[in-house]
């Protein structure tokens, strides 16, 4: 059974189950993109020049932030409509070029992510990061930051055939954890973050850092929409035990 969020935010009650105690997680994953971090301005670069060299319209900054959490070709056509092979190939080598080198030195973490996952940690909760994003870049982000340690795996786009919304990478993070679903808590910015999560079997509480509007989640089953992650901590407190 799924709780539901009873508010639309971290300022009202916490949700509870009806008849049911408190569920205590063992280990929670994250994404990465605007859940934990931000990469806006390398990825906003990486489509400018890849647009440019194939000759397509440079899209402003605010297009290229709503597609953020899509697989990166996923999100070159729903821009351009264009489906072919070839230049989606093109696009992700252009894009690659110039946002794969800016990202491992320029993204930073939301503020409180760091204290988040350096908290959980020292409680003995189990930590992983299921992301579209490789996970290479996201463990040289992690190591730089000094943060690394903290993780027990990370699950990036190349290390699946199937990608969010499909369950493949949380069904590969509860393989790895040992854990059954609902041990496991997900959080994620997008409604693609929230359909794996309900498909994988794992509760799921929203990030709004991103671009995603709290209403979106409206459908999704949910417990609970953190405004940014110290609400998130808040969340957690009293609702993870480490696994025995």
């Amino acid at each position: 059974m799924t709780f539901l969020l009873t508010v639309r935010n971290d300022m009202g009650p916490d949700p509870v189950q009806q008849g049911e105690a408190m569920k205590h997680y063992s280990a929670v994953c994250f994404d990465f993109d605007y859940t934990l971090g931000d990469s806006t301005d390398s990825i906003v670069a990486g489509f400018q020049y890849g647009f440019e060299r194939l000759g397509h319209p440079i899209p402003d900054r605010e297009t290229v932030r709503g597609t953020i959490g899509y697989l990166l070709e996923d999100a070159y056509t729903m821009l351009t409509g264009d489906r072919d092979p070839e230049r989606l190939a093109r696009f992700r080598a252009y894009f690659l070029e110039v946002a794969k080198p800016r990202q491992r030195k320029e993204t930073f973490l939301f503020p409180g992510a760091a204290e988040l996952l350096q908290g959980l940690r020292a409680q003995g909760v189990r930590l992983g990061i299921v992301s579209t994003k490789t996970g290479e870049t996201i463990e040289y982000i992690m190591d730089r930051l000094g943060l690394g340690d903290c993780l027990d795996f990370v699950i990036g786009s190349s290390d699946v055939k199937h990608h969010k919304p499909h369950p493949e990478g949380l069904e590969m993070a509860l393989d790895r954890l040992g854990l059954p679903p609902e041990r496991v808590l997900y959080c994620g910015d997008t409604v693609l973050d929230a359909e794996a999560a309900q498909r994988a079997g794992l509760e799921f509480a929203a990030v709004l850092n991103g671009t995603t509007p709290a209403s979106a989640f409206d459908v999704w089953p949910h417990v609970f929409l953190a405004r940014d992650l110290d609400a998130l901590a808040r969340f957690l407190e009293g609702r993870t035990r480490p696994a025995v």
